[in-house]
């Protein structure tokens, strides 16, 4: 007997990996899940996962991707943040759906573009992936080559810049070269949950303000 999609049950926190997955399967999966699921889904050479998040992995993806456009307001930098949007690319055997991206340099690139084809289109500028109960697989984002993804774990901010098509950990942002990024965003991050988030994001603004 096949299983139908729709009887597998994955509970919050836990994912699912699959084997042997066509890139026509992967295809037709995601058009089953629809737009609207609560499952995030990554596919790269024949393995799929899928994976539904906890509510402490919501909240903290919210916060940062707040913070990182707080950030990039109070500098004056044009951005285009697209949430997580499936980006793929089938010469390269790979599909990957962030818990938050953003186009900075190549905003203009995408700038109010209703979708994005990575065969003519470049890749975020930044994606974000909160780790709290799996770890983010490099694989998938070197094969689309982002350049820069950050990865948090509940305790630590995480930057990786992508050299050589490869993943280097590094204290300093790309984006961000003159700002403490690993201990800012963590700092705040944990602020939001001691005063609640428009204490600490009025804050955050205000500390921004005071290093131009």
């Amino acid at each position: 007997m096949q299983l139908a999609l729709q009887q597998l049950i994955i509970p919050p926190g836990h994912q699912l990996l699959i084997k042997d997955v066509s890139w026509q399967t992967y295809k037709r999966i995601l058009k089953e899940l629809g737009e609207q699921r609560s499952c995030r889904v990554s596919y790269s050479h024949g393995i799929m996962e899928i994976m539904t998040p906890l509510p402490e992995h919501e909240a903290a993806k919210v916060i940062i991707g707040d913070l990182v456009k707080a950030l990039l307001e109070e500098l004056d930098i044009e951005f285009w943040s697209l949430g997580s949007t499936t980006f793929e690319k089938e010469n390269m055997i790979a599909g990957v759906e962030p818990d938050d991206c953003f186009y900075i340099q190549n905003e203009a690139a995408v700038r109010n573009k209703d979708r994005i084809d990575l065969e003519t289109d470049p890749v975020p500028d930044l994606a974000i992936e909160i780790d709290i109960t799996s770890r983010t697989r490099f694989n998938n984002y070197e094969a689309l080559g982002v350049p820069e993804l950050w990865r948090w774990n509940g305790k630590k901010l995480e930057i990786n810049l992508l050299i050589d098509n490869k993943y280097i950990e590094s204290d300093t942002s790309l984006i961000f070269p003159n700002l403490p990024i690993n201990e800012i965003i963590p700092d705040y991050l944990n602020r939001s949950k001691t005063f609640g988030r428009n204490r600490t994001m009025k804050e955050f603004r205000a500390w921004i303000r005071r290093l131009k």
